[in-house]
């Protein structure tokens, strides 16, 4: 299969089939970008605009977060420790992409060699199937459609299996490169989730730096239920030969989805029991929730959290959000 070059019509993304890897490169609103998706990686390897690059690590499916003190107390991370593993530790084991809907297998060498690098499209979708380590075993499905404006739909679907304990949580985790300058979100006020959020106000909010709740021993924090969206900021990076700081955003629409955005991953709180333990902040951890257990609070000393803030491993989960270079 060829595409043809058609350099002189605007609004299309140029295709570059790689050995293991897919390149998409265009300019929408004045900005270049460069995305990079890898067989051998299981995922998006690289998101990069006006040369800035937003991934540290291929971006992963999300089924943990720290337990917390009542958590702790009515045993969850006893009954559902498997989903910390799982977050850990997944395999992808399939890839395909569609080129403008239609569905073919990634090209490997020597198959790639019959593309020039000039092929263009209007859409390109890569489509990554992820199966976990629990037991029963499941899967996870994470699509990205690139349309020719940069912007990419991330569709997530989990598939629920019957004899799965119950969730703390199913979502998109994207480390970036280095802290974030700030970050200003359209939602709730303060810190919410699915039980906690009568207090929160809607507003514009703009949180300076990547704050973590001085709990006496770590625990999840810096959850923000009912988004509308998300623009994170960024003025350092790893690549050295930018000689100059330059703040760059990144935005996110996510229509009432939650989100963190931390400098540690969900392990790294956990393995911490107290604050002095933590490791220096040094990435972005932001996470993109479809689904959040709530955290109780009736008391510490063993309630449960109420049945309609549970997140069923038995359900299939599935939503969306839009990554943008506006």
């Amino acid at each position: 299969m060829a595409y043809t070059n058609n350099s002189a019509q605007e609004k299309r993304l140029n295709v570059i089939y790689g050995d293991v890897t897919l390149g998409i490169h265009g300019t929408a609103y004045g900005k270049e970008f460069h995305y990079i998706f890898s067989r051998a990686t299981g995922g998006m390897e690289s998101l990069s605009v006006q040369g800035r690059e937003w991934l540290y690590r291929t971006p992963r499916p999300a089924f943990w977060r720290a337990v917390t003190d009542n958590d702790r107390g009515n045993k969850f991370p006893l009954r559902s420790g498997m989903w910390l593993a799982a977050d850990m530790f997944i395999s992808c084991v399939e890839s395909r992409i569609r080129i403008d809907g239609e569905d073919i297998l990634l090209p490997v060498g020597p198959e790639n060699n019959k593309y020039s690098g000039d092929e263009t499209a209007e859409n390109v979708e890569v489509i990554f199937t992820y199966e976990t380590i629990t037991d029963p075993k499941t899967q996870v499905r994470i699509s990205y459609l690139v349309d020719s404006d940069g912007e990419i739909k991330v569709s997530v679907h989990y598939y629920g299996q019957q004899g799965l304990p119950e969730l703390p949580v199913f979502g998109f985790r994207m480390v970036m490169p280095t802290c974030a300058d700030k970050y200003v979100y359209e939602g709730l006020s303060g810190e919410t989730y699915p039980d906690r959020m009568a207090g929160g106000v809607e507003g514009v909010y703009e949180i300076s730096g990547l704050p973590v709740t001085p709990y006496l021993v770590p625990q999840d924090c810096g959850m923000h239920m009912n988004t509308k969206n998300l623009t994170v900021f960024r003025s350092t990076e790893l690549d050295n030969t930018h000689k100059e700081k330059q703040m760059t955003s990144l935005r996110f629409e996510l229509d009432g989805l939650a989100f963190s955005c931390l400098p540690y991953t969900a392990s790294e709180l956990e393995n911490a029991t107290h604050m002095e333990e933590l490791p220096p902040a040094r990435r972005t951890v932001l996470c993109v929730y479809g689904a959040v257990r709530g955290v109780g609070g009736i008391d510490s000393w063993g309630s449960d959290v109420e049945p309609a803030y549970h997140v069923s491993g038995e359900k299939d989960i599935s939503y969306s959000f839009r990554i943008c270079l506006q």
